[in-house]
């Protein structure tokens, strides 16, 4: 009993129809170009796909275990002098750091922008000696005035007139000012007495007010020296003690003399405001703020000319990166990547007694970045900005504020592709089902376009 064993040739599930039992047709030729042409089309779209990267996001808890976050800032203050920028720190659990110095850096800029000079950490202001054996200023007073009070009406004619003027800009409520006018007093009239050749006179910027604010007179007492009407930079910040002031005169007036033989264009020096502050901060994960004001241990502010005019040159929360890490994560668009959202922008002020407020919302960002080999993991912060204008009473001091609140959800960001077997599925599934559609189509066109043989006999 023979049995028969089966071959590969009766497991054929493609076998093929003679060529001479079938039948072609114009349709049918028009239906495979075009199917064809549209299963290229197909392919290709799909082999972009399968070459490129989209990116997901998904919120999640934060689950970071971190106490402290970094704010990384550099401000530059159009019109506030180095030495009397202080940077505050306070939060919700009763943090209060006042003129924080560590790891923060002073700039004195000049009329450009440009960093003139390195004015230090932001350390705390030095104490200032003041002389306290003159008496008090009515005993002085008894043989004359000798410090030429002036006017808004004699200021320019006075300086004009005189070639060096030592002048000092007081308010009378000011408690420094009044524990100088003793001093000054006496000074002036050892400048008589010395036969230095120095005047030496006074300005009350309660009673002439326009005039201390053309001098833009940021504080009381403020000391200035000109020649004639042009001021003789910096002002006189050191101890006010009569040694003290007549040693100044004598190093300045010793200065411009040898300034005669310079150059011209070496003689021309410009004091001017500005002040770059930058660094970092590490603050508690709880909603707080830092903010930029005003502030000296041995003067009194004159609110008027406190001017937190600003431009935010880089402000983000987190770590630093380099610039490799930052062209990786570049290569997100701006739709996911927004964390220096302030950087470059400036808030300039009109009117005094005002200051702009920056409302900043962070939400901590997991990037996940695909590699040559694998993946790395990036942590930043994303921020989320709101500014308004804040006005201040006559009496205060504006601050320029940067109130920030940590988001306790977090974002992951990545960026996904497909596998290779899910592209061979999809492009089998495509082509195939191509085929099969473009088919039945032939099928019923031709069913419905062939006149029928039972017709015909």
């Amino acid at each position: 009993m023979s049995s028969k064993r089966p071959s590969a040739r009766g497991m054929d599930l493609y076998r093929r129809v003679p060529a001479d039992l079938t039948e072609t047709s114009t349709l049918g030729g028009l239906l495979s170009i075009v199917a064809g042409v549209f299963m290229v089309a197909l392919f290709i779209v799909e082999l972009i796909s399968f070459m490129s990267h989209r990116t997901e996001t998904m919120v999640v808890l934060d689950q970071s275990h971190d106490q402290l976050i970094q704010i990384n800032f550099n401000v530059t203050m159009l019109d506030l002098p180095c030495r009397y920028a202080v940077v505050d720190v306070l939060d919700v659990l009763g943090t209060n750091r006042m003129n924080v110095s560590k790891n923060i850096e002073k700039w004195n800029l000049d009329e450009a922008g440009r960093r003139r000079y390195f004015q230090g950490r932001n350390r705390e202001e030095r104490s200032i000696l003041h002389d306290e054996h003159h008496g008090a200023l009515e005993v002085l007073l008894q043989n004359g005035e000798h410090a030429v009070p002036l006017t808004a009406d004699s200021f320019d004619e006075y300086l004009e007139s005189n070639e060096f003027t030592f002048v000092s800009f007081y308010a009378p409520w000011c408690i420094w000012c009044q524990r100088l006018a003793p001093t000054w007093e006496a000074f002036a009239e050892h400048v008589e007495e010395a036969q230095i050749p120095v005047k030496v006179a006074k300005i009350d910027c309660v009673t002439h007010v326009q005039l201390c604010r053309d001098q833009k007179v940021h504080a009381f007492p403020t000391l200035r020296m000109f020649n004639r009407a042009r001021p003789l930079p910096p002002d006189y910040n050191t101890d006010r003690t009569l040694v003290a002031l007549t040693s100044f005169v004598t190093r300045k007036l010793a200065v411009e003399e040898k300034k005669k033989s310079w150059p011209e264009r070496d003689q021309e020096y410009v004091e001017h405001p500005g002040c770059m502050l930058s660094g970092h901060l590490l603050v508690n994960r709880v909603p707080g703020n830092f903010h930029i004001e005003a502030r000296s241990a041995v003067h009194n502010l004159n609110a008027a000319m406190t001017n937190l005019s600003h431009v935010v040159n880089h402000l983000s929360f987190g770590p630093l990166f380099d610039s490799q890490v930052l062209s990786r994560l570049e290569r997100f668009s701006s739709e996911f990547y927004v964390s220096n959202a302030l950087d470059g922008r400036d808030f300039v002020l009109e009117e005094p007694h005002k200051a702009h407020h920056h409302y900043l919302k962070v939400v901590g960002t997991l990037y996940e970045v695909p590699m040559r080999w694998g993946r790395a993991d990036m942590l930043t912060y994303q921020m989320l900005p709101e500014t308004s204008l804040m006005t201040y009473g006559l009496d205060e001091v504006p601050e320029a504020k940067f109130s920030y609140e940590v988001s306790p959800m977090a974002v992951i960001v990545k960026k996904t592709g497909r596998r290779w077997y899910e592209f061979v599925t999809s492009l089998c599934g495509i082509l195939g089902g191509t085929f099969t559609v473009v088919g039945l189509l032939d099928s019923t066109l031709h069913r419905l376009l062939k006149p029928s043989s039972n017709l015909q006999s």
